[in-house]
C-alpha cells in the first residue's frame, strides 16, 4: 500500500471515532455513563430521548468502540469500553471549558438566575471531610448512588429532596453533587437546601471526576 493512502486510512480510522463525538445526544450519553454501565432503557429516560434514538447513537458509540455492552437477565447494559474512555472524556470537557467561554458563561448565567454560585472545590471538601463537619449528599438517582458514590455520600435523590429534608440536620454545611459541572441536579438541590435556611454548596466537579482522580468510591 502507498504511504500516502496507508496515512489516510489512519487518520479515517481516528476519525470515526471523534465523528462519534460531534453529536451532543452523545456527549450527554457519555456523561450518564460516566457514572457506571445501564440500560437503554435508563439512558433514554434521563437524557429525554425515545428508546429508538437512544439507541441509535449508543450503537453509534459502540461501533466506534467507545461503548461495550454486557448482559444481565433480559437487559443489555451500556457501560464505557475501559477507563481510557473516561479520561477522554473528561479531558475533552476540560477542553471545552478552557477555550469555549460561552459554556462556562451559560453556568454563571444560570447560577446568577438561581441567585447562588455557591461552589466549592474538591480540595476545600476534603478539608472539611477531614474535619467532619460536612454533610455530603449525593443527588443523582438511586441507581447511580448504587452503581458507585464517593466515599461516605448519602444517597438524597434531587426528585425526592423536598420530602426527605426533616432528616438534614440545620447548623452543618451541607455538599452536594451529581454527575459533573454539566449536571444541574446539584444546583438545583443548593437552591433548595439554602431557602430552607440550609448552609448549602454545590461540589464544582462530580463523582466522575472522583473516580478518575483514585479517590475514595464505594458502590451498593
Amino acid at each position: 500500500m502507498h504511504t500516502r493512502q496507508f496515512k489516510s486510512n489512519l487518520y479515517k480510522e481516528l476519525a470515526t471515532v471523534t465523528k462519534s463525538l460531534s453529536n451532543p445526544h452523545r456527549l450527554e450519553i457519555l456523561d450518564l455513563l460516566a457514572q457506571g454501565s445501564f440500560p437503554v432503557e435508563y439512558i433514554a429516560m434521563h437524557t429525554q430521548m425515545p428508546i429508538a434514538n437512544a439507541s441509535q447513537h449508543l450503537q453509534v458509540l459502540k461501533n466506534s468502540g467507545l461503548v461495550t455492552t454486557e448482559r444481565d437477565g433480559k437487559y443489555i447494559y451500556y457501560r464505557m469500553q475501559n477507563e481510557q474512555v473516561l479520561e477522554t472524556w473528561l479531558s475533552l470537557r476540560m477542553l471545552a471549558f478552557s477555550q469555549n467561554e460561552e459554556i462556562n458563561q451559560l453556568l454563571n448565567d444560570y447560577r446568577l438566575r438561581k441567585n447562588q454560585l455557591y461552589v466549592i472545590k474538591t480540595d476545600e471538601l476534603l478539608e472539611k471531610m477531614n474535619n467532619e463537619d460536612v454533610i455530603l449528599l449525593d443527588v443523582r438517582p438511586k441507581e447511580e448512588y448504587e452503581a458507585g458514590h464517593i466515599e461516605n455520600a448519602s444517597s438524597k435523590p434531587f426528585k425526592n429532596l423536598n420530602e426527605t429534608l426533616s432528616d438534614l440536620p440545620v447548623g452543618t454545611d451541607i455538599v452536594a453533587y451529581c454527575r459533573g459541572p454539566l449536571c444541574l441536579m446539584a444546583d438545583e438541590a443548593v437552591a433548595l437546601l439554602r431557602s430552607k435556611g440550609y448552609t448549602a454548596y454545590r461540589l464544582e466537579k462530580g463523582y466522575s471526576d472522583w473516580l478518575a482522580e483514585k479517590r475514595p468510591v464505594s458502590a451498593s
